[in-house]
Order: structure tokens, then sequence, then C-alpha cells
């Protein structure tokens, strides 16, 4: 199909260079805030993961973008990069033009400017991508950089990407100096169903169609969103194959490719460990616990209960004002988990839409007040598994009966002891 076919001028689902629109999504955004929180940090150093094709990149490059001349930032392709290549790397982002050719005037040349800069004005930042592909020499002269201070301050902020676990490297004693600097580490999530249909109609506004739904309607957008598995890069490259197949609009559920996804919803971070039993990280549930784009917590739901509040009694424990004593129950049962609100004040949100109870499924975000916990489990099961009477009876009312008896003992050790001739009341908060 033409590009005026579809109302366009110009096409808006590019694969290569800067992105016709920079379309906003919750992840993305969480994505913004983290590295401004590594950048505003004094020794802020980040690392941030997501799977190729989850739209990193043009995070990166739109953030950097936002800063202007706010301040200096350099991001770089790390991948094969060298101690020489690094240097010169960072130097000419900086606006080196270089005709040294000596690792030590280079390296001595990147440290004046790093002391300087951090002593007049605010430290300069280093995003890195492909992290994991850099040359060992070229991670022992990042480390030599991350020593550097002026004063309280690093002289250099570094955000450290990749679309694989980052520990092995981390953890090396040689990279002892990076790892005691990291401030907080960010995980990008996919596009919900909701998002992928804005951010393929805000795309094709951008390219000049006035009619989107004409060319995408909502039900291929869905399909769209289930062949994809949310993540930008793959959908528009679906996107790109199905307008050249169609020969007019509107698109056809069958234009859409389904591909075969990598490993993508795992991130490509590590394999499951292996226990005694056979068993893996994957069969048990995983909860990443985040505010402000900072990573809190990051635990294995071991047990079939868990229960969220403010109160030192619960199992995820979250000090913040707006959480109930006793916010939200996770159950689980086999491999589906069932979530419930405890009529909290505020409120339980999944994926942004207030719930009383909702069967959980992977990549689903749980929001309580100003936290956001990520349920990660690749094996869940949807809710056909939990709509028989059964499960309900005997796995959730068994669960209450349990928690209403601890919120009982709580209440009475908490309560005073009443003075002799008086009486005694206690208000409960939330």
């Amino acid at each position: 199909m033409e590009l005026g076919a579809a109302g366009l001028h110009e096409q808006p689902f590019r694969v290569h260079g800067k992105p016709l629109a920079y379309v906003t999504y919750e992840s993305q955004l969480q994505a913004h805030e983290f590295i401004r929180s590594i950048y505003e940090h004094q020794t802020g150093l980040g690392l941030f993961h997501g799977p190729g094709l989850s739209g990193k990149t043009t995070i990166i490059r739109s953030f950097a973008e936002s800063l202007g001349r706010e301040g200096e930032v350099a991001v770089i392709d790390g991948a094969g990069l060298n101690t020489t290549a690094l240097l010169e790397a960072v130097l000419g982002k900086f606006g080196y033009e270089l005709d040294l050719s000596g690792v030590n005037e280079l390296i001595n040349m990147l440290k004046v400017y790093l002391m300087q800069r951090t002593a007049t004005a605010h430290a300069p930042l280093l995003i890195i991508e492909n992290t994991h592909a850099m040359n060992p020499s070229a991670l022992r002269v990042l480390c030599e950089l991350a020593k550097l201070r002026v004063k309280q301050y690093s002289a250099l902020r570094l955000v450290l990407a990749s679309d694989r676990s980052m520990e092995g490297i981390i953890r090396s004693p040689a990279m002892e100096c990076i790892a005691e600097r990291i401030t907080g580490s960010f995980y990008l999530g996919p596009l919900n169903e909701f998002e992928t249909t804005d951010y393929l109609y805000e795309k094709l506004r951008a390219g000049g169609c006035i009619d989107p739904q004409n060319v995408i309607p909502e039900a291929v957008c869905d399909e769209f969103y289930v062949a994809s598995g949310g993540w930008p890069g793959i959908l528009d490259r679906l996107v790109l194959l199905a307008l050249a197949k169609a020969s007019h609009c509107p698109l056809k559920k069958s234009h859409v490719e389904r591909p075969v996804l990598p490993d993508l919803e795992s991130g490509g971070f590590e394999a499951a460990e292996k226990g005694g039993d056979g068993s893996s990280k994957a069969d048990t549930p995983e909860l990443i616990m985040t505010s402000n784009g900072r990573t809190l917590a990051n635990l294995t739901m071991q047990r079939p209960r868990l229960i969220i509040g403010r109160s030192d009694h619960n199992d995820l424990r979250i000090d913040s004002k707006f959480i109930s004593r006793h916010h939200a129950l996770l159950i689980r049962h086999g491999k589906a988990t069932f979530l419930m609100d405890l009529n909290s004040t505020n409120g339980t949100f999944v994926n942004s839409k207030r719930v009383s109870n909702q069967v959980m499924m992977h990549n689903d975000i749980i929001t309580l007040g100003n936290h956001r916990i990520k349920f990660v489990h690749p094996q869940a099961q949807d809710g056909v598994d939990l709509q028989d009477a059964n499960f309900a009876d005997t796995v959730i009312m068994k669960n209450l009966q349990d928690m209403r008896r601890m919120l009982a003992r709580e209440n009475t050790q908490s309560m005073p002891i009443p003075e002799a001739g008086k009486s005694s009341s206690k208000k409960n908060d939330d």
C-alpha cells in the first residue's frame, strides 16, 4: 500500500534513525524519571534493562534531547569498544576534536574535563548502551572514571543499559567501584493493550493521517498488541509489514504477522536457576516494587499468601501515608495468583484500573499510592482456572479467615492497658 492510500505524508513507523514522533506511555515515563533521578543524584549510577526492540534507545535519546542545554550528556554504544575507542567516543560526544593518539593523553583529558565541569556546573551524564558487550579493558577504564570525585559529588553520572543481565559484570571484583555506586535499577516494560492503540494512532497522526481508525481498526490494534507483546520495536516492524501486504485500508487481522517472539518477557536476564527438585524461578511469582523509577524491593512469592500494607505485621511493608495498614492480599493457587483489595482507603489498581479483586497475569502492574509492584510470572494462568467455586471456597475464604485472626491478634496486642477505674478505647487508623 502506498503511503498516500493510508492518508500519510511520511512514514511514521520508522525502524532506523530518529522517530517521527515520541509517543509517551507509562513505562517510558517511568524510565525517563529513573534516568533523571540518576542524573540529579550526587553519586548517581543506574542500571537500565530492557530486551531488544523494547524502545530503550528511543527513550535514552529522547531523554538526552529533553535536557537541552541543561547539562552535558553523552550517549554511546558500548558494543565492542576497547579502551581507546571508549575514550574517543566519550570525548567526541562532549565536543572534543581529537588529534591525540595515546591512551594516557585521552584519559587525562577526559578526567580534567569531568572534574572541571563538576566543579563549575553539573557533573556530566554518560549513558552506555550494550554495556554487556564492552571490552574488559574499557570496563576497567570506566571503573577508573567512576572513582573521580569533586568533594561529595561523583564527577561522572552513569547509566549502564543492556538487553541482558549485567550481574556477572557488576559482581566482578574489578568492578567493585561500579557496584558500590549503584543507586538504582530499572526494568523497562511493554505497552499494555490500551497504550498500544494510542501508540499506533499517535504515530499515524504524526505521519499526516486524520482518521487512524480507518487505517487500523481497534480490533486490529488488539491483534498487533498480541503479536508484538507490546514491545514498540516489534510493533513498528509488524505495522510496516502489514501496510506493505495490504492493498487498501483498513488493515485486517489477516494482515498482521504472528512472529515467534524471542524470550523478551524475561528480558533475557539470566536463565532460571534450577533447584534440587528441578523447579525453576519461573515457577514462583516475582514482585518488583518501585517508587519514582527507583527499585525498592525485589522478592519472590514463596508462600501461598502475601499481605501488603503499612503495618509491621505485613509480609511486604510499605511505609507511606497513602498505604493502608493492611492494603492488599495476594493468594497463590497452583500457577494462578489472585489479588484482593482489603478495603483500602486509596484503592488498589492493576494496569491503571481500580480493582477489588483481580486474577494476576504476567507483567501486570499493581499500583498502591505512589508505589508500583510489577508481577512477574511467565507461567501465570488466566482467570478461567479461578472461576470454579471450589477455589473461592477453599482457598480465598481460608486465607481471609487466617488474615482476620491475625488482625484480631494485632489489634489486641496494640491496645493500651487501662488504668484502674478507667475505660480505654482505641480508634483504629486505616
